[in-house]
């Protein structure tokens, strides 16, 4: 985490804070953070509020550089930060996507209710743990035949749906179907390669979780019945990403980014913020092989996700489709994508970032599920293992002001290593077991790094969410279960 920022930042609205463009003589536009008076104090004791001003410093950003509430210091940009690139004009940034390419997190629903798993919530994790392997260096039980890594890498859930993982319907319930069309295995080095391989279908460790949650509350019944969520009924969310495949991607483009910064004469107040055009053949590369990092972390998810159902079959002796075990969405929060949006009354391609940011598009996009249409994009916004969780929708007003996106988390409070000496492995335990939650972790020290005590509020940041127009609530789930990493 960075030292307290002292800078300039005027209320400009109920919910938006801004840096000006005169703070930075290289700044090419204002700095936004989307956050109430209460989130903005712990917001000014990280320096995050820095690295919103050197993103507004790069080639081609349009409009700002704006921030979620559940803004935190990052690599280059904050985590939840979100800018707009001019395609011509404008950069790609690794540090503006993150070192975990596509970490994002679904939701799977189920006709069960909480009296039927509470009973067997501890044979339910335990089963989910020895399916789905979890912790730093664990081995994925998949043993992948020549080529069929490149298969994931191009291809991403359609090529795990074509061996067996998964419905077909489940694709209709990703962001971008599971797959980025951009994607070319050619530009993944053989080292990210042979790190992707043996870890293709594990959770990892970190804040990667799965969570068996019952949802506590419907805010709008009209939104929760479109996607199929009534009070208490169980759901399973799913938080991974694609782990060592695209941190080696991650890693090998930023020290290519970092030679195009000399060759393209880019002045950055940061050399984390390492880019290049996107208009140039290292922006062309990087953007197909963080593509194939987004399919490979779906195919990841869609993994586990069989995985998870098998362990209700094998608990429940009921099959999952008996239990209506439907995805119902997976959203990415590390990603840089083409997207249209409405600039001065008129539709343009942008290249839009979003790290530790949820995509949250409106009714009536083309990109939402014909399901979903109608209503939204679903948003699903994970808390602390302690707390709740949420499902919201996206919104006309977050197109406008937000570039289509929202919040992704609680967000930090403080880092792991404060977290680790802070808090206790033992009581983290009996305080989740005293409010009705059972977790089992793959170590002790994953734990205390992410003990609630180390987040936000989420509930004070999903507020602010929807009080800023950036997405509408639906429902709160609470856990009930939780396997982390």
């Amino acid at each position: 985490m960075g030292r307290n920022w002292n800078g300039p930042l005027k209320k400009s609205s109920d919910y938006v804070f801004t840096i000006p463009k005169s703070y930075k003589r290289s700044m090419n536009v204002p700095g936004w953070i989307f956050a109430d008076d209460e989130l903005i104090r712990s917001i000014r004791q990280d320096n995050a509020p820095e690295q919103v001003a050197n993103v507004a410093t790069l080639p081609g950003i349009i409009g700002a550089s704006k921030a979620m509430p559940d803004i935190h210091w990052g690599y280059g940009f904050p985590i939840g930060g979100v800018a707009a690139m001019d395609p011509k004009e404008g950069v790609i940034s690794p540090g503006g996507v993150g070192y975990d390419i596509n970490c994002g997190v679904r939701l799977v629903r189920s006709n069960l209710e909480e009296g039927d798993v509470r009973d067997n919530i501890k044979s339910l994790i335990n089963t989910i743990f020895d399916n789905v392997p979890a912790g730093v260096g664990r081995k994925s039980r998949l043993r992948l035949k020549k080529g069929e890594l490149e298969e994931a890498l191009d291809h991403g859930v359609e090529w795990a749906i074509d061996q067996g993982y998964g419905w077909e319907q489940d694709l209709k319930r990703i962001e971008d179907n599971g797959r980025m069309e951009s994607a070319d295995s050619d530009k993944v080095s053989k080292k990210a390669k042979d790190r992707g391989s043996p870890q293709l279908g594990t959770l990892g460790g970190g804040n990667h979780f799965i969570e068996i949650q019952k949802i506590e509350k419907i805010f709008d019944k009209k939104l929760a019945d479109s996607i199929d969520l009534e009070e208490g009924d169980i759901v399973t969310m799913i938080h991974t990403g694609s782990r060592g495949c695209g941190h080696q991607i991650a890693t090998d483009y930023i020290n290519k980014m970092e030679k195009a910064i000399r060759k393209y004469n880019i002045d950055l107040p940061d050399k984390q913020l390492a880019c290049a055009p996107f208009d140039s053949p290292e922006g062309d590369d990087y953007f197909a092989a963080m593509s194939c990092g987004a399919n490979y972390a779906w195919t990841n998810r869609q993994l586990i996700l069989h995985w998870v159902r098998e362990s209700f079959e094998q608990v429940f002796d009921e099959s999952a489709e008996d239990m209506d075990m439907e995805l119902v969405y997976d959203v990415c929060h590390n990603i840089a994508k083409k997207e249209k949006h409405e600039i001065d009354g008129k539709k343009k391609e942008v290249i839009v970032h979003r790290k530790g940011a949820t995509r949250a598009f409106a009714p009536g996009r083309k990109e939402v599920p014909k399901k979903y249409r109608d209503v939204g994009q679903p948003v699903i916004i994970p808390g602390d293992m302690g707390t709740a969780s949420y499902m919201m929708m996206g919104t006309e007003n977050a197109m406008k002001r937000s570039w289509g996106s929202t919040c992704h988390g609680a967000g930090r409070l403080m880092s792991r290593t404060g977290a680790r000496k802070k808090f206790h492995a033992n009581q983290i335990k009996r305080d989740l077991s005293e409010q009705g939650i059972y977790v089992k972790a793959a170590s002790d020290k994953v734990l205390r790094e992410e003990s609630p005590g180390a987040y936000k509020n989420v509930n004070n940041v999903v507020e602010v969410t929807h009080n800023a127009g950036l997405s509408k609530i639906v429902a709160k789930m609470v856990p009930i279960g939780v396997m982390k990493g």
